[in-house]
């Protein structure tokens, strides 16, 4: 007797999107999350990852296709309905606010989760124990602290919502090499923390260097997906400029 395979943390079935309007952004991309990884999602520029990003996060709506949150269908939810399905999203820009403090942006960001299971003190607790360089200043304004800083925080926030599934769209977007390396380790250590991480990320070097898969986008399809082992630079560079 065969052991059943678990059920994705995130499957993904000829999803098609775009902009009102418009024509299709993302072309029928399908894709599964095991449980506990890190999926990067890489390509050039306007290959569709961001819109990509925000079609699971429910901000731009899905045209053909469908989307499971532990198996749980979430393609008609609305954002706020996804979040307490288990889908958290943390955007790369404007995740935090930054005229109130860290206590107050933590505080905002469980305010209408009392449906979610797993909310309360016991996951703060957990979630901050992550990130300790934002325990030790509760009361600073989020907009004093670095680039790299805020990133910790919008983390520590979408969290909270003691999600399956963590959405980042590009979280080193601006930041320093030093930024950019303590970024990556957050996210390593919140796959550590039994969170699947969906990963849309410029700095290919960084994103493979923790991924355990990668999903490469070319034109808004799924040109190519393989362990960051089994991927070359030759590879990339033909996949990125359409030689394969």
């Amino acid at each position: 007797m065969t052991a059943q395979a678990p059920i994705p943390a995130l499957s993904v079935r000829s999803l098609r999107s775009g902009y009102p309007g418009g024509g299709d952004i993302v072309n029928g991309i399908s894709v599964d999350l095991a449980p506990e990884t890190i999926l990067a999602v890489i390509g050039p520029n306007g290959s569709g990852k961001s819109s990509f990003v925000k079609t699971l996060a429910g901000l731009l709506r899905t045209r053909e296709g469908a989307i499971e949150v532990t198996g749980k269908p979430v393609t008609e939810l609305s954002p706020a309905r996804r979040v307490k399905v288990g889908l958290a999203y943390v955007p790369q820009e404007a995740n935090v606010f930054r005229n109130l403090s860290i206590r107050e942006n933590l505080k905002l960001a469980t305010e209408f989760l009392r449906e979610r299971g797993g909310v309360g003190p016991a996951q703060e607790a957990e979630v901050l124990s992550l990130f300790p360089e934002i325990l030790r200043r509760p009361k600073e304004l989020a907009g004093s602290l670095s680039g790299g800083q805020r990133q910790m925080l919008a983390f520590a926030c979408a969290l909270l919502s003691n999600p399956e599934v963590l959405l980042l769209d590009e979280p080193t977007a601006g930041l320093s090499p030093k930024f950019v390396e303590e970024t990556m380790q957050a996210v390593a250590r919140v796959r550590e923390a039994g969170v699947t991480v969906l990963l849309v990320e410029q700095n290919v070097a960084a994103a493979l260097r923790i991924a355990d898969e990668v999903m490469v986008l070319v034109a808004g399809r799924k040109r190519f997906q393989a362990t960051p082992a089994a991927i070359s630079s030759a590879d990339l560079a033909d996949l990125f400029f359409g030689r394969m």
